[in-house]
């Protein structure tokens, strides 16, 4: 039994493997091949399984995580061996992959020598679908869920389980090998990697789930491997540095984005001053670097954005016509209805919250954003700008049912309670402020 102020054994394998398991799949499966994704995760499972089993008695071992990764090479040798096609038809590649299996250090690579963004280029295979690249590296090497990842994609967690499956199946019909593509081939796989950590990066700058809003862990194993990106001779490209300047931007507004109390802050509610100014800039000097050449991506245009946010004195100081107009240059390089909503958020800015509706109502596929809370949250402030306080309730009430997160169903509430006390009053504008755009 623990003793009062210690972790139990269950509660240290379960962070250990909610922080380290994504990775020690990835680096398992860089050993042994995509084609044994699923024996490098059933592994990784039972050396968990086994941590659970034996530390309550024998107590946690004083190095947990290589415990696990161990435990998890063991396991993954032992069913090398019960192979037996194996030993006939790729004896070489088994005595090599044992040969790493029981060796304490990982091998030098010459080229991308961390696993995880070695897995990340694996994952997006020309013989694999763009969706099905994206599901698999979301799921296998970063770590997320079905349901996280369908957020992402604002689809359900069934038709990500699905992806995933057909996914896999292709890569055992395949029996696609695991190899670094040369590289020449870098370039070519580098969107996909971009789009994974982009995601993965917001999952954790805004969760889907879960009761907190900020996975900070998840953002910083992000900007880790963006560094490792930005460095390389062959992948630091201007779209590269981009991305990474609008991680470093919005990174910069983590701890500002809670209260004390873990109340959700808007933009123009947060302390400036708390913002961390080494990570802006950092953000300054990729999104420099990011200009060199002709091209301009979606990463550019982004961070530009969130530049202007953070290189703002103060909320009154944001340049929102220019944030408008790179909005309508997003859309016209990646239009998506995410993005024009948040268009929509700019318009009422400059131009006022009816046109700001009008711009919600302008997006073709607004259907896809019902199921969203912050789609509704946002037509509730701009009808409470314009008086209709009765409408702007039934709004947020309506993303209050649908918001996921405590931190978001509450600051709703408090939304609610600020215009349900207004019913009674005179008609008129009830805050001036932006939707909760934190």
């Amino acid at each position: 039994m623990s003793r009062p102020g210690e972790r139990s054994p269950s509660g240290v394998a379960d962070d250990l493997f909610r922080h380290e398991g994504a990775r020690l799949v990835a680096s398992l499966a860089a050993h042994l091949g995509t084609h044994r994704l699923q024996l490098a995760e059933d592994v990784v499972q039972e050396a968990l399984v086994r941590a659970l089993q034996t530390w309550p008695y024998r107590g946690i071992p004083e190095n947990p995580a290589a415990w696990l990764t161990q435990a998890a090479k063991n396991l993954a040798l032992d069913a090398l061996r019960r192979e037996q096609n194996w030993q006939r038809k790729e004896a070489q590649i088994t005595a090599e992959q044992e040969r790493w299996l029981t060796r304490d250090e990982p091998p030098d690579e010459s080229e991308i020598s961390d696993d995880t963004l070695r897995m990340l280029f694996v994952c997006f295979h020309p013989q694999l679908s763009i969706e099905a690249q994206l599901a698999l590296a979301l799921r296998t090497v970063c770590g997320l869920s079905p349901a996280e990842i369908g957020a992402a994609f604002l689809t359900s967690e069934a038709a990500i389980a699905k992806r995933l499956v057909r996914a896999r199946q292709l890569i055992r019909d395949l029996r696609l090998p695991f190899a670094v593509p040369d590289a020449s081939e870098l370039p070519q796989r580098l969107d996909g990697v971009l789009a994974a950590l982009y995601l993965l990066f917001n999952e954790g700058y805004k969760a889907s789930s879960g009761d907190r809003l900020i996975r900070d862990e998840l953002c910083h194993e992000a900007i880790r491997m963006m560094h490792l990106l930005a460095a390389h001779p062959v992948v630091s490209e201007p779209r590269t540095h981009a991305l990474l300047a609008l991680m470093c931007f919005n990174a910069s507004r983590l701890t500002a984005r809670t209260d004390d109390a873990g109340n959700l802050l808007r933009l123009h509610e947060q302390n400036r001053s708390s913002w961390d100014a080494g990570l802006i800039q950092q953000g300054a000097r990729h999104l420099a670097l990011a200009a060199r050449g002709e091209s301009i991506s979606a990463f550019h245009l982004e961070a530009a954005i969130a530049a202007s946010h953070c290189l703002a004195a103060d909320d009154a100081s944001t340049d929102w016509p220019r944030i408008l107009s790179l909005y309508d240059h997003l859309i016209t390089l990646a239009s998506s209805s995410v993005i024009e909503m948040n268009r929509a958020v700019a318009v009422g800015r400059v131009h006022g919250p009816q046109q700001g509706l009008a711009a919600l109502d302008a997006i073709k596929d607004r259907a896809t954003l019902q199921a969203w809370h912050l789609y509704h949250a946002i037509r509730g402030t701009f009808t409470a700008q314009l008086g209709r306080t009765t409408e702007a309730l039934a709004h947020f009430r309506q993303a209050g049912d649908i918001a996921q997160l405590p931190a978001e169903r509450d600051f709703i509430a408090r939304r609610v309670e600020e215009l349900s006390g207004s019913v009674q009053k005179q008609d008129g504008p009830v805050d001036d402020s932006v939707a909760p755009s934190a």
